[in-house]
């Protein structure tokens, strides 16, 4: 393997992780069983639950 190819087999990786890095959404805990969410607190005061939005990636999951 050449040099050239060796730095392409890195980028493709490199860029195979970022990829699967930022597939998801970060957010609050769901219970099993479809349950109540789980509400964050803080100092004993619940924290209002933000509005879910789609992100662009979701359709490829």
């Amino acid at each position: 393997m050449t040099r050239i190819d060796i730095g392409r087999l890195v980028f493709v990786l490199a860029l195979s992780a970022v990829v699967l890095a930022g597939c998801g959404r970060k957010g609050d805990l769901d219970l099993p069983g479809g349950q109540k969410p789980v509400f964050k607190t803080v100092n004993g005061k619940q924290i209002e639950q933000v509005e879910d939005q789609p992100f662009v990636l979701d359709p490829l999951l």
